[in-house]
């Protein structure tokens, strides 16, 4: 088994005071950095396997947004949303002093991007959309919301990966145990009293429980429109539509759309379309920078 590639722990402070997370994987200084915005319940280690492959090449700041991993649990569930975490990631972007990089953003990752992308114009050199795009189906939705926030904790690292195999089976239907133990490493975590659980505040579900007010975010996605971007849909995806995918694509002139075969929502980024899909991507950024 190869060594775990090194990075280095990095902290911020967010406005309202709360110590934020992330992973920094060193790279070259003459191409943007890649800023890695997990889903919803996942973390910075989301990404460890992606950053093993690039690192050297590229360097990548992983996040642990508010609530997750590493970072602080805000005492305001209702800060638990995509205004606040845009935020959080301009104070990151700022305290780094990062001017232009790539993002690649799964599910709420994904939504960020193209928010960091219509907050300020121009900063961003590509992108990658991990099943995810401005129109959310509800039946994925309602999935989400049907165990996002109830907590569990499990002995072993078998059970939990048979826990987290009962939730993702649909999006995973060729999973072997050995890659739900691998999954469950990155969502969940060892307590001190030697139990495992899931590796969030359980009070993010707090404002999916209240009506949202409908947001269109298809100017969002415009603000993508002159940057390389690679779009990637799990054929079984419950998320984002192969309608919404499509327009996706026409509506964006340096966009690519990549299926990944018999996946539902997320891919994990291990996928050989998605491999491919990231490796064409970067050498369209690395040839513009």
């Amino acid at each position: 088994m190869a060594a775990q590639t090194q990075h280095e722990d990095g902290f911020w402070w967010s406005k309202d005071g709360l110590r934020l997370h992330y992973r920094d994987y060193a790279g070259r200084t003459d191409r943007p950095p890649i800023l890695c915005i997990p889903g919803l319940t996942r973390n910075a280690r989301d990404f460890a396997h992606v950053a093993e492959r690039l690192s050297g090449e590229w360097r990548l700041i992983c996040v642990d947004l508010r609530g997750r991993g590493e970072s602080g649990y805000s005492k305001l569930p209702m800060s638990y949303g995509p205004l606040t975490y845009l935020q959080d990631i301009e104070d990151l972007l700022e305290t780094l002093q990062i001017g232009r990089f790539v993002c690649f953003g799964t599910s709420l990752g994904g939504l960020m991007t193209m928010m960091l992308a219509a907050h300020r114009t121009g900063r961003i050199a590509g992108a990658l959309l991990n099943d995810i795009g401005p129109v959310i189906e509800e039946a994925g939705l309602e999935r989400i919301r049907g165990y996002v926030g109830k907590s569990a904790s499990w002995p072993s690292w078998m059970h939990a990966a048979r826990a987290t195999e009962n939730i993702l089976a649909t999006a995973h239907p060729d999973y072997e145990i050995t890659q739900w133990i691998s999954l469950s490493k990155r969502l969940n975590r060892l307590t001190a009293q030697g139990r495992i659980v899931p590796d969030y505040d359980m009070r993010i579900a707090e404002p999916m429980r209240h009506p949202a007010v409908a947001v269109d975010l298809w100017p969002a996605l415009d603000a993508l429109r002159d940057v390389p971007v690679h779009i990637l849909r799990g054929e079984l995806s419950d998320i984002l539509s192969a309608d919404t995918a499509a327009a996706m694509v026409k509506r964006l002139p340096h966009a690519r759309l990549s299926i990944i075969s018999r996946t539902g929502h997320p891919p994990e980024l291990d996928e050989r379309e998605s491999i491919e899909a990231i490796d064409a991507l970067l050498a369209e950024v690395a040839r513009q920078a």
